[in-house]
């Protein structure tokens, strides 16, 4: 299994899922249908699904695009969601292939929006890693905003459904929003070692233009502020104590936050 990021727009971030021994591919949010389609066709791979993580423009925005340029595509997308396109509803612990041997999962993750679905993916082969596409819910270092959902909802959807899965999980987002994500978790936790290093790597990769995806579910547990609202330290940082106040602060300070 080999996942392919195409940079779309300002700073979004579509997926090439593709079993490499088959060529079948799924696309994740390919707002830019043609650039996807050609990066699809660069690694010799037939795009036969389109996996929507959410409603909004930046992310669903390309699927009538898609159906246009490949007869009978399938269109996936949460059910509380109105995702544009949509040939195919899907709800909390769904599962169908891409391939004979590649996995889908969905997992339903709210609060960005109603019906936010992360697609977990896992294959046969032997030397693959397991990976999760995580829209606008989970970013490398952060999370989305509370657009249509709770602090408690974001508590459910990060740290009890995307924290149980394995730790090796590889994280691809939907926003390349890593650096200034860790520039608000350093002013949370100004001394925690594997965020300090984390930010290193991220600013040697910015400054050569690479992208920061992957991560890992483990990293994220590590450094991401919204995976460690349970922490000791970041209750102190936010004067509360329980997990879903922590999270409710958390999401506020980063909302007032202004990176330099």
């Amino acid at each position: 299994m080999k996942v392919v990021p195409v940079a779309c727009l300002e700073d979004n971030y579509a997926y090439l899922v593709i079993d490499e021994e088959t060529g079948d591919c799924a696309a994740v949010d390919p707002v830019w249908p043609e650039e996807v389609l050609q990066a699809a066709q660069l690694q010799g791979a037939k795009v036969n699904m389109v996996l929507t993580t959410h409603h909004h423009w930046d992310h669903a925005g390309g699927n009538n695009g898609m159906k246009k340029l490949l007869k009978d595509v399938k269109v996936y997308g949460g059910v509380k969601d109105k995702v544009e396109g949509c040939t195919h509803p899907v709800q909390h612990g769904d599962e169908f292939s891409i391939s004979p041997s590649v996995r889908v999962k969905c997992i339903e993750t709210p609060c960005h929006t109603k019906g936010h679905i992360s697609y977990y993916i896992t294959s046969t082969y032997p030397d693959d890693k397991p990976a999760v596409f995580t829209g606008d819910t989970l970013f490398i270092g952060g999370c989305g905003k509370f657009f249509e959902g709770t602090p408690d909802q974001m508590y459910e959807s990060l740290c009890k459904k995307l924290a149980a899965l394995p730790h090796e999980t590889q994280v691809y987002c939907g926003h390349e929003y890593t650096q200034s994500n860790l520039a608000f978790a350093l002013t949370v936790e100004p001394k925690n070692e594997a965020l300090l290093k984390k930010m290193e790597w991220v600013q040697h990769q910015r400054k050569e233009k690479k992208a920061t995806v992957p991560s890992t579910i483990g990293d994220e547990l590590e450094f991401n502020p919204f995976m460690r609202v349970d922490k000791e330290a970041l209750q102190v940082a936010t004067g509360q104590t329980s997990p879903i106040e922590v999270m409710a602060e958390v999401r506020r300070m980063k909302d007032n936050f202004k990176s330099r």
